[in-house]
């Protein structure tokens, strides 16, 4: 089972979007709210162990790019497990986790759908 939720900021400053995904483990139930609940299914069913239980390993190397102030905080359950993740565009390795878990945060750089 999987329920998430997620509450996104594209600045600071900026009001909050709050989605979520729920789901029995083969389909997003209706009580998900994110624009494409079944790709959001698929990437965290495909990336969601990594992304959200990362193993420990040797510093990464990162690119000091800039992506933009958004934040996304997911909180709730997957697969029976407690899952609290920050998601950020301050560096190339934020940026690469974003785009990996995209149709979980809104599908975009922000909630609007700028991308």
């Amino acid at each position: 089972m999987i329920d998430l939720t997620i509450r996104l900021r594209e600045s600071p400053d900026a009001g909050e979007y709050e989605f979520r995904l729920v789901s029995d483990g083969v389909r997003p139930s209706a009580g998900s709210t994110l624009p494409d609940p079944a790709a959001a299914l698929a990437a965290v069913e495909r990336y969601g162990e990594d992304i959200f239980f990362p193993k420990p390993g040797p510093p990464k190397l990162c690119t000091q790019q800039y992506g933009g102030p958004q934040v996304a905080v997911v909180t709730g359950t997957f697969h029976g497990r407690a899952v609290e993740a920050v998601f950020t565009r301050i560096d190339g390795c934020e940026i690469s986790r974003w785009k990996t878990m995209a149709p979980l945060l809104g599908n975009s750089t922000g909630a609007s759908g700028a991308t």
